[in-house]
């Protein structure tokens, strides 16, 4: 597993996104999940501190155990755990640092990262207690979560001399290439930030499982949804782009999943892409995803997903 840099951290190019763990996943199975990505040389492992009602950060600490080491343990902090809202003040900062801790088992959080930004806090009072955290070895780099472009420059700025955010996380994906359009990826290069794409397989419509005229596959994370979450997702615009792009895997006879790894990797900002995965095979599945793919294909896969 070829790995980039995050900060100072070096971390696989393809991670795990832990957000079932402690909901879809108990812990015989995410230890599963877990121990697979680490034998397949995968080593960054996304969480946070509500994901699976408080329960996800725990599994992932039970089911690292003695190979803590071989992990980067990136988590995230911000929304209330009762759902209400966002909080980001020093004091909110450092109490979800211990709790945190304590969940994953651990005395060092690779990457500490606010979730969403609180209106009500400035990021300066935000960030001077991340830097804090570092500064006391509890914290080894901060990032963000779900920023806009201006918000990350004016963070940039809030850090002064100290440790800044060097990461941000944004959803990204063939089938949503909002980060490109609102200037997010642009900043990442201005700034000398890592992006971590989420929803990389677009909730399952890159995976190749989906088909034209066939059910939604049981247990998929699509066919929970909500409906109205459903609606969007299975909407005409998204599926005729998801059969386009399916045409021209088959074509290539490249798998649907390799197209949606390696374009995202393709660009340079891209640090890791973070992937849910609910057993091992769909984890050994995504870890020999990445190829290079020609500038043939990357064209076309931009021409086949570009415009509204």
């Amino acid at each position: 597993m070829n790995q980039r840099t995050l900060g100072d951290l070096r971390v696989s190019e393809v991670g795990v996104g832990c957000n079932n763990f402690g909901s879809r996943l108990d812990q015989d199975a995410t230890t599963s999940v877990v121990l697979a990505a680490l034998d397949e040389g995968v080593n960054f492992f996304d969480t946070a501190d509500i994901y699976g009602d408080l329960r996800s950060e725990t599994q992932l600490g039970v089911a690292l155990g003695s190979r803590r080491d071989e992990a980067i343990i990136a988590t995230k902090f911000g929304m209330l755990h009762d759902k209400s809202g966002v909080c980001a003040t020093p004091e909110y900062v450092r109490q979800c640092c211990e709790e945190s801790l304590r969940r994953l088992g651990t005395d060092v959080i690779d990457l500490f990262q606010l979730h969403f930004p609180d209106d009500a806090t400035p990021f300066a009072e935000t960030i001077g207690a991340m830097q804090e955290l570092i500064a006391q070895g509890k914290v080894r780099e901060i990032g963000c979560s779900n920023l806009t472009a201006a918000q990350l420059r004016e963070a940039t700025v809030a850090a002064g001399s100290g440790p800044r955010f060097v990461s941000v996380q944004s959803q990204f994906s063939l089938l949503d290439r909002s980060p490109e359009i609102d200037g997010v990826l642009a900043a990442c290069a201005e700034l000398g930030m890592g992006f971590l794409p989420f929803y990389p397989l677009a909730n399952g419509l890159l995976t190749g499982k989906v088909r034209r005229g066939e059910p939604i596959p049981e247990g998929t994370r699509l066919s929970l949804m909500p409906d109205d979450r459903k609606a969007h997702w299975l909407g005409e615009r998204l599926r005729s782009r998801v059969d386009a792009l399916t045409d021209y895997a088959e074509d290539q006879d490249v798998s649907m999943l390799t197209f949606a790894f390696s374009w995202l990797l393709s660009h340079p900002a891209v640090s890791s892409v973070i992937a849910g995965a609910s057993n091992a095979g769909q984890v050994h599945a995504n870890a020999h995803a990445p190829v290079e793919l020609s500038p043939a294909q990357l064209r076309r896969l931009d021409e086949l997903t570009s415009g509204d």
